[in-house]
């Protein structure tokens, strides 16, 4: 059994496209064009069900078609729209940071590598340009700006992100 601590997110299928199982989809990631991915992974009734990819292509940058083994008609192909795509972990390391959905690091502790430990993030706020790891305090919330210049680095193994901000900031 597949469980979510052994997948990330790569993208979202969006709907079907034609009449023969074939469905658009969104990814954040084309790790599955650069590396040998044999299946997707989707959240059906509570559980990860792999699919093997039949074959995909692409429409744009971040969007693309694609079919799977065993789904051969727009009905079925229906029951995945809204379903986001994920990939196993051991595709993780291949994938830049930058392309994995935001939503991914919650859960992460963040550690700034001077002020030390903030706490664990408990989402990830996209609502407006300057993205923000949210992390829950005693009185009220700490919203850190998840800028790429201010994370040092990334272990996914440990669920940390040590962070480097600038002076004052937490201030504001």
């Amino acid at each position: 059994m597949i469980t979510k601590s052994e997948v990330f997110p790569i993208g979202q299928i969006i709907k079907p496209h034609g009449v023969n199982g074939e469905m658009s989809f969104s990814f954040t990631s084309d790790i599955f064009d650069r590396e040998d991915v044999p299946y997707f992974v989707f959240e059906i009734q509570g559980i990860l069900v792999p699919f093997f990819l039949v074959e995909y292509r692409f429409k744009g940058s971040t969007t693309g078609l694609l079919t799977l083994d065993g789904i051969t008609t727009d009905e079925q192909a229906r029951d995945f729209v809204g379903l986001t795509v994920y990939l196993p972990k051991s595709f993780l390391e291949k994938v830049e940071d930058d392309e994995i959905e935001l939503d991914y690091f919650a859960g992460f502790t963040l550690v700034d590598t001077e002020k030390g430990l903030f706490g664990v993030i408990s989402e990830v706020d996209q609502t407006t340009d300057n993205v923000l790891f949210v992390i829950p305090t005693k009185n009220d919330e700490l919203l850190i700006p998840a800028g790429e210049e201010y994370i040092e680095k990334i272990d996914h193994d440990k669920k940390i992100i040590y962070v480097r901000l600038p002076e004052g900031l937490l201030d504001l």
